[in-house]
């Protein structure tokens, strides 16, 4: 097990090097100039080069580069060329609406995801299995700002259940306010990742549904929905977990988008007006920390079915 974490911890490692290798480098060749956008239209070549040398622009790349890992290495993820800011505190501050936003996310896509695949699973010779495999399909090929809108259409605005857009400007000091807020959005994401759940739990149950152990269970006596339960399920989490990895991505996209469609003060906004701004150094980091972020929870879950899953454990 020790050799098994050292070396997921080598690969995460190497994989935030070439992340933030690939994101400097992309951002590179983006069209625009940072010096003229700081500087303003109204000025001089001579001024805008002032500018660009008193942002460090004017070194080499590999100079720009290094200075900023090696920041990031000690916990600083620089200042913003806009507004010269430190990034670190302001991203710190935008975590505390995404974050949240994407662990309910991820709540609401388990519990609608796991339980209707089962169903589906047991029931697929009936018509509601029927119905819930066909609900799920069509559900996960809705783009998430179509599903935005739907749920703001029924529950905002026909309903009056919760708020449409917005989030309290003291955060968190108003918890009740603040959930509130984050429920619509986190349902918008939970369901279309939800459906996506919902397929590969459905067919993950269907496999274990024909495995030997479960009928053996039945032939000492287990009724199937026991059998299922105490034999089928715990092999059913395995397939969700490693899903899981997976699906986090696609919630911190989905909250990239959704937090623009519910104004919501999270990363995924802050990015969406950073890069409008040619905010080099603060795109950069806030990348970088959403990938970190992806690539964290892959080494937690690889980490979990390793414990989890007794065959790996045997096998290494």
């Amino acid at each position: 097990m020790t050799r098994f974490l050292v070396g997921r911890l080598l690969l995460l490692a190497v994989g935030l090097l070439v992340a933030s290798v690939i994101v400097f480098a992309a951002l590179r060749v983006l069209p625009g100039d940072v010096a003229q956008v700081v500087a303003g239209t109204q000025v001089s070549a001579a001024q805008v080069s002032a500018v660009r040398r008193q942002l460090g622009l004017d070194r080499p790349l590999v100079v720009q580069y290094l200075s900023w890992i090696g920041g990031v290495l000690h916990g600083d993820l620089g200042r913003s060329l806009v507004t010269g800011g430190a990034v670190a505190p302001q991203i710190a501050q935008k975590l505390a609406v995404t974050l949240p936003l994407a662990g309910l996310s991820l709540l609401f896509a388990l519990v609608l995801g796991v339980p209707l695949g089962v169903v589906a699973a047991v029931l697929r010779r009936r018509p509601a299995g029927v119905v819930i495999s066909i609900v799920a399909q069509a559900v996960a090929a809705i783009p998430v700002v179509w599903a935005a809108m739907l749920l703001v259409a029924v529950f905002a605005v026909r309903l009056r259940l919760l708020p449409t857009q917005g989030f309290p400007l003291d955060g968190w000091h108003q918890p009740g306010r603040a959930f509130a807020a984050l429920v619509l959005p986190a349902l918008t994401i939970g369901a279309v990742e939800g459906a996506v759940v919902l397929r590969f739990t459905r067919s993950a149950t269907l496999g274990v549904l024909g495995a030997d152990h479960l009928r053996t269970a039945a032939a000492v006596g287990l009724t199937r929905r026991a059998a299922l339960l105490r034999h089928g399920l715990p092999s059913v989490a395995l397939t969700v977990l490693a899903v899981l990895g997976v699906q986090i991505a696609g919630l911190l996209v989905g909250a990239v988008l959704v937090e623009q469609v519910f104004a919501l003060p999270g990363v995924g906004r802050m990015l969406v007006t950073d890069v409008g701004r040619r905010d080099l150094t603060k795109v950069q980091s806030e990348l970088l920390v959403l990938t970190g972020l992806v690539l964290v929870v892959g080494f937690a879950v690889d980490v979990a079915h390793r414990l989890l899953d007794p065959r790996l454990r045997e096998a290494a």
